[in-house]
């Protein structure tokens, strides 16, 4: 870097010394030179100058170096104009620079973020004393009033990575305004171009970094959540950072043309990314559960106890709930937002289980169910309706949770029963206990049931009350078969 900033200032140097020379000739000698020839001399030069500057800048990804090079064309401009030669190209020049150097600026942040996340832990900051409380609240703008009162040790709802995120949001600041000092330029421009360069800083770096960082495997769901109570506090603070560019400009924020901040979407749309991505991570974690499921589907009765499987999903939702609504609630804000993202993520959960498991029932690899299969399945759904019935995250109101698994429960109560004279007298009314089991899904798992009575005994044949039971099949599935046709035929 040392020998570049030499280069140009060699080439700047020698360049001040041939147009020193020719304007000292010009006013100390008679016809010599004329003014219109420096002149022309000058434009030429000037042009060569900006092909050269413009060239080499374009490839400088040091920010420190470009900021060597604007300071060493701002003496050059100002040492030149002070002869009476025109420079206002120099610093048309400069704003293109400007914008280059804006984004080795943001690129060097790229990498800050980057490494401040991945240095977090995720969990709240612990702060033993008076002390170490003053230390984060000088760095970043915290106030509540609860937390105030508690006594030591207490936590602080935001991880480490929030108040060194807002630290460097400031380091930037002041490294773009590193480069609008001394251009000639109003304050009101130079507020303008630090607001657009931090509004870079915030919607294209720190957002790419935090959407990279929602998607990386090893942030789990807890790291989730609180990478959502993270974004919240971040975007309470743009406000402090509209203020920091205003004492540093004088500009008032009130200026018709004052650019706002736009940090506010940034920080929405990373929480939006961490729920929805909080969401995926728990569906993907029941799938991995009902994988392990093995039903023996011509099982003659139940093991009257729910499958291992099941209760250590059931158990791993419980626990991962309780971690949700085990979050540092300090404000009524946090309570809030975490109670609705536990909410919202307890809802999808539950109705992810419960296709999963009709799923399950229905797939067109199962050939055959027995009876016993049915029972067990049937005990498994009921843990479902207790777990949902257990308020595993308060807020939800009457059996809301519970209606996730009601297309289930309406399916094998059908069949436990066998009550297929209510079914079929009552289909189509909006009273019918059997609303939610369509005719088709009702026929699906019925063809599976045909012929199971004739595996499990070697004397079905002989067995009377077996041989009615597979002509009853015929018989609903006849009528199951001319319902699903009617509604082929109405849609």
């Amino acid at each position: 870097m040392h020998e570049t900033v030499e280069g140009y200032r060699k080439y700047f140097n020698q360049i001040v010394g041939f147009f020193v020379v020719e304007d000292h000739i010009l006013h100390a000698t008679q016809g010599l030179v004329t003014r219109a020839f420096t002149d022309e001399l000058w434009n030429m030069a000037l042009s060569k100058i900006i092909a050269v500057l413009r060239t080499h800048s374009s490839y400088c990804n040091d920010p420190d170096l470009v900021l060597e090079l604007k300071n060493l064309i701002v003496i050059f401009a100002d040492t030149l104009q002070g002869y009476g030669f025109p420079v206002n190209r120099l610093f048309d020049l400069l704003f293109e620079i400007r914008d280059q150097y804006n984004e080795t600026l943001l690129k060097k942040w790229a990498l800050v973020f980057r490494e401040i996340f991945e240095q977090d832990n995720y969990s709240p900051i612990p702060v033993e004393n008076e002390e170490e409380y003053k230390s984060v609240i000088s760095r970043f703008p915290f106030h509540d009033a609860e937390i105030e009162k508690q006594q030591f040790p207490k936590k602080l709802p935001m991880s480490q990575s929030v108040p060194q995120i807002y630290i460097q949001v400031k380091e930037f600041i002041y490294a773009s305004l590193k480069f609008s000092e001394s251009l000639h330029r109003s304050s009101t421009e130079i507020d303008d171009m630090l607001r657009k360069s931090t509004n870079l800083l915030l919607t294209r770096t720190l957002s790419g970094c935090l959407q990279n960082l929602i998607k990386k495997p090893h942030i789990g769901l807890t790291e989730l959540v609180q990478i959502i109570i993270n974004t919240t506090h971040l975007e309470q603070a743009c406000k402090y950072l509209e203020d920091f560019i205003t004492n540093i400009t004088n500009v008032s924020p009130e200026t018709v043309h004052t650019t706002r901040l736009y940090g506010l979407s940034t920080f929405k749309d990373a929480r939006h990314a961490a729920e929805g991505e909080i969401y995926t991570k728990l569906n993907q974690k029941i799938d991995e559960f009902i994988q392990l499921a093995d039903y023996e589907w011509g099982m003659s009765e139940s093991d009257g106890r729910a499958s291992g499987y099941l209760m250590d999903l059931i158990n791993f939702l419980r626990s991962t709930f309780q971690v949700f609504t085990h979050l540092p609630n300090n404000n009524n804000d946090h309570a809030a937002m975490s109670g609705k993202v536990a909410q919202t993520a307890c809802m999808s959960a539950c109705k992810h289980l419960s296709t999963s498991l009709m799923q399950m029932l229905l797939d067109s690899e199962l050939k055959q169910i027995s009876m016993g299969a049915i029972q067990q399945f049937n005990l498994d759904v009921i843990q479902c309706e207790l777990f949902a019935s257990s308020e595993p995250v308060p807020g939800f109101q009457g059996d809301t949770l519970q209606l996730a698994f009601i297309d289930l429960r309406q399916l094998l109560d059908l069949f436990m029963v066998w009550d297929w004279s209510t079914y079929l007298a009552d289909y189509g009314q909006p009273t019918s206990k059997y609303l939610r089991v369509n005719p088709s899904t009702a026929l699906a798992l019925l063809e599976k049931m045909k012929d199971t009575s004739k595996k499990n005994n070697i004397f079905s044949q002989f067995r009377k009350n077996d041989r009615d039971k597979q002509k009853l099949i015929e018989t609903v599935v006849k009528q199951l078969r001319s319902l699903v046709n009617g509604m082929s035929q109405h849609s």
